[in-house]
C-alpha cells in the first residue's frame, strides 16, 4: 500500500481520534481510551505538533494511522532531563500489518533526532519496538511510575549515548493521568 506520512493538521483530529480508538478497540492492554489521551496531549504544554504524524492512503486520501510523540522528563534526584513519550502509535484494524506502523515509527524517529531530541520511552509490545532499536530501559535504570513488566517499558537512545548517564523515573504530563 502507497501511504503519504505528514504532519497532522488540526483539521485531521476528529479522523486521527477514530483511527486511535478503533486501532485500540479490544485490545488486551487497553483501557479503550488511547483517543482521549491523544485529544488531551494535544492541549497539553508537552505537545510537540511537528511529532503528530498521520499516515494517508494514497488512494482514498484516508488517514489510516497515527503516531505521537510528546514531551516528558526522566527524574531522579540529582537532576531531570527531557525525552519523549512515544504514546500511541496506532493504525486502523484493516491495514495493520501492511507497514504502516513501521513507516510512521521511522518518520517519527527521523523527525526526532532532527529536531535535537535524545530518547524516547514507550510501554508496548515487547516483541515490535526492539526492531526499531528500543531496549528495556531498566537497561539505564529508567524506571516507569507505575507498574509495568518489565519486558514492556522501552527505551530508545537518539543520539549514541544519550541515556549512558541517565537513570530515574518517567515523569509523563499530568494528561496521561487524567
Amino acid at each position: 500500500m502507497n501511504i503519504i506520512i505528514r504532519q497532522e493538521q488540526i483539521e485531521d483530529y476528529p479522523m486521527t481520534e477514530k483511527v486511535v480508538e478503533a486501532a485500540f478497540k479490544g485490545m488486551e492492554m487497553s483501557d479503550e481510551k488511547e483517543h482521549e489521551l491523544v485529544a488531551r496531549i494535544r492541549s497539553a504544554d508537552s505537545f510537540i505538533p511537528e511529532l503528530s504524524l498521520v499516515a494517508i492512503h494514497e488512494d482514498t486520501k484516508e488517514i489510516v494511522g497515527h503516531i505521537l510523540l510528546s514531551k516528558m522528563k526522566i527524574v531522579n534526584q540529582e537532576h531531570a532531563v527531557e525525552s519523549l513519550a512515544l504514546a500511541p502509535v496506532s493504525v486502523l484494524p484493516d491495514h495493520q500489518k501492511e507497514g504502516v506502523g513501521k513507516r510512521l515509527m521511522q518518520e517519527a524517529i527521523n523527525r526526532a533526532k532532527e529536531l535535537g531530541y535524545k530518547s524516547v520511552v514507550v510501554m508496548g509490545h515487547p516483541e515490535y519496538y526492539p526492531k526499531f532499536g528500543f531496549k528495556r530501559a531498566s537497561f539505564w535504570d529508567i524506571e516507569a511510575p507505575f507498574e509495568v513488566p518489565d519486558e514492556a517499558f522501552l527505551a530508545l537512545e537518539l543520539e549514541q549515548h544519550a541515556l549512558d548517564n541517565v537513570s530515574g523515573v518517567v515523569e509523563y504530563p499530568s494528561v496521561f493521568f487524567e
